[in-house]
């Protein structure tokens, strides 16, 4: 307990600051000391008990939509650089997004849905595939990898791109769909919400993304040396998060000229895109992470269980 309470006084103030930046005057963060004493910094004890210095250790992080994935990675990123003095990349899976032409190309010859960003086939795999086996060269010299930027939903230009200069000790690898399972044939006939109802009568468009998951994304996440899963108590309260998150971000961004940032009636249909992996992740997540962090109702981490 003495290294979790020198940790906190290390971190405290630099975390704090973090969450404050996050903050609106509608949306405040509580009970900010026991998120990092009890849960976060446990976390990183056990991340930094994973390392091997030949290689980065690799950590999925996933969770749905509004789960408070980027704030939880991010807190993890800074008590692992302050405290443990590690040289930490933390990356979304959102910034690997294929580029608007491409998904436009892939609506036209797939289906009309994939224009959508979001599921799995609106990645660019490859470019991650790449970004993994380069980290772990030998002979890494430096790396740059794309930034999204959702408010215009395409790429950032190249300028802004994440530049790469040392090989990390510890990459922190979070996306909603991250380490997700495909289902089986027999569970894609039936739609599971209005939008597979009506814009994916024939199935066509679940059944490219269950594909994707049972062969790109599968070699995809095998690259991980470990999984936090944030597990929301159901799919109603992410949407009403991810709603609260669209806030934050018209809030948040100053130039508001040329923005794709959504409506309410926009963001519950985005939502539908991600619901059928979503509600299968409560269930496979479970069995595959190798930390749970529970969340209650106001958005906070309840109880956490360390599984391997």
């Amino acid at each position: 307990m003495q290294e979790i309470n020198d940790c906190f006084k290390k971190v405290k103030k630099d975390c704090f600051k973090f969450i404050s930046s996050q903050e609106t005057k509608k949306d405040k963060f509580k009970n900010k000391d026991k998120m990092i004493k009890f849960f976060l910094i446990p976390v990183s004890f056990w991340i930094v008990k994973k390392i091997n210095k030949k290689k980065p250790l690799i950590i999925g992080l996933a969770g749905g939509q509004g789960s408070g994935k980027t704030t939880v990675s991010s807190i993890l990123t800074l008590i692992l650089k302050k405290y443990f003095k590690l040289n930490v990349f933390k990356v979304s899976i959102d910034d690997f997004y294929k580029t608007r032409k491409d998904r436009k190309s892939l609506s036209k010859n797939k289906h009309s849905l994939l224009m959508t960003r979001g599921v799995p086939g609106t990645h660019d795999i490859d470019l991650m595939l790449n970004f993994f086996k380069q980290i772990k060269d030998r002979n890494f010299k430096s790396l740059q990898i794309p930034t999204f930027n959702k408010a215009i939903d395409d790429r950032c230009r190249k300028s802004l791109w994440y530049k790469i200069k040392t090989k990390p000790d510890v990459v922190i690898f979070e996306g909603w769909c991250v380490g997700a399972r495909p289902q089986l044939n027999s569970q894609l006939k039936k739609p599971i919400n209005s939008l597979e109802k009506v814009y994916d009568q024939g199935a066509k468009w679940r059944t490219y993304v269950n594909n994707q998951l049972k062969t790109k994304y599968k070699t995809l996440f095998k690259q991980l040396d470990g999984f936090l899963y944030l597990k929301a108590k159901n799919f109603s309260l992410l949407r009403e998060w991810r709603l609260k998150q669209e806030r934050k971000l018209w809030v948040q961004t100053k130039n508001k000229k040329n923005l794709k940032i959504m409506s309410s009636g926009d963001v519950i249909n985005f939502m539908q895109t991600y619901q059928r992996i979503t509600q299968q992740m409560f269930k496979d997540a479970i069995k595959s992470s190798s930390v749970i962090m529970n969340l209650n109702r106001n958005h906070q981490i309840e109880k956490i269980k360390f599984k391997k």
